[in-house]
């Protein structure tokens, strides 16, 4: 039976998945420095515990653009996320539907934005890269703010794809890919059944409809290194932040200079994000980042966090450096992939309970209330 939030999804998508979708998922750049690091520098941020202050009365639920969210979490955009359960976008929005909390969906996801939204009854958020190819982005974005998307999220800290060394070895990307991962396929037959079979079209939906032919798995890798754009720079954000009817989020900040461009830029909130360790390997972990980007924007503009984040204790720590909202990524496609929505909406009533063994011992009722206050000061 699955207990533990931080570490028996993960075990259990190990054992479910072709490795080749776990590794996508469970790696990082390079050498994997960052990755490891943003979870265990979040696990040594310690708290201040409290007690004896009648702690009966606790309230998770908080505001983020005019939304009402019924726990300061957002489930993040993730590519590819209907591999890992039959059409797992659909399944992943729900899950966050019926728990009161916003699913972003990722511009190359499996599921295309018209098949996701008629599924949930809260608006979905979008996420977007700048692309070489401006007509796809002006495409999707049409798209998305007629389906009744609220939200967009710019990723900005990929202009180029990162060195990811897991990818070629597992059968992602590399000599006989598509044979290795036929391989792996077959000797999982429960994920084959699930998503191999039934889970089809394997096509990048989004894009799909754009091209008007399905882009497949095999042409994601390539698809998106050619389109990656290194000469991106705030100006080429203006056309979208003009066209976009809604709050726009800018994900990938981590140096306060760069938070304070994004509220000169007229961003509604930031996500303070190492993109989970999967672009630059030895740039802080998110966790180290966030206090000082907190420290230099925290009243102009909602600010976001992801990177490490396993437990519901992570999300408390998180909160009390300075973020508004945590944005989660790994945690819940774990979930995904093990039981499908069933296992998201399990692992969000996991994460709630242990926000509120986190918030009761530490003596805050509200949201608001997590604060520095609650850390432990460095002598």
């Amino acid at each position: 039976m699955i207990i533990s939030a931080s570490t028996d999804y993960r075990l259990a998508a190990k054992k479910r998945l072709p490795p080749f979708l776990f590794h996508y998922i469970d790696g990082g750049a390079y050498a994997e420095h960052t990755l490891r690091r943003n979870v265990d520098d979040l696990a040594k941020v310690a708290l201040r515990q409290r007690v004896l202050k009648d702690m009966s009365t606790l309230d998770l639920r908080t505001e983020l653009f005019n939304e009402k969210l019924n726990m300061p979490v957002v489930l993040a955009p993730v590519g590819l996320t209907g591999m890992y359960a039959r059409r797992g976008e659909v399944q992943a929005a729900q899950a966050a539907d019926q728990f009161g909390i916003p699913f972003t969906m990722s511009s190359v996801s499996v599921c295309p934005i018209e098949e996701v939204t008629p599924a949930i009854q809260r608006p979905m958020w979008f996420q977007l890269y700048v692309l070489k190819d401006r007509g796809f982005m002006k495409n999707v974005l049409e798209r998305a703010q007629a389906a009744g998307c609220s939200t967009l999220v710019f990723t900005v800290d990929m202009p180029i794809p990162g060195a990811r060394y897991r990818d070629a070895h597992s059968g992602m990307s590399g000599p006989n890919a598509a044979f290795r991962r036929y391989l792996q396929a077959i000797t999982h037959p429960r994920w084959a059944w699930d998503v191999g079979l039934h889970g089809k079209p394997h096509d990048l939906g989004n894009v799909s409809h754009y091209f008007g032919e399905p882009i497949k798995l095999q042409d994601y890798m390539g698809w998106l290194g050619n389109n990656f754009d290194p000469s991106i720079s705030w100006k080429d954000l203006e056309w979208i932040r003009d066209f976009w009817q809604g709050p726009m989020v800018i994900k990938g900040i981590l140096d306060a200079e760069d938070a304070k461009d994004a509220v000169r830029f007229g961003a509604d909130g930031i996500v303070v994000s190492n993109h989970g360790g999967r672009q630059l390997d030895g740039v802080l972990s998110t966790t180290r980042a966030l206090p000082a980007i907190a420290d230099a924007v925290k009243s102009d503009l909602k600010i976001l966090v992801d990177s490490g984040i396993r437990n519901g204790l992570d999300i408390v720590r998180m909160l009390a450096l300075g973020a508004d909202a945590v944005m989660l990524g790994r945690a819940y496609i774990y979930a995904l992939a093990t039981s499908g929505g069933a296992g998201v909406s399990h692992l969000l009533h996991l994460l709630e309970k242990e926000m509120r063994v986190a918030m009761t011992l530490t003596a805050t009722r509200r949201i608001a209330d997590i604060t520095t206050d609650c850390l432990v000061k460095d002598k």
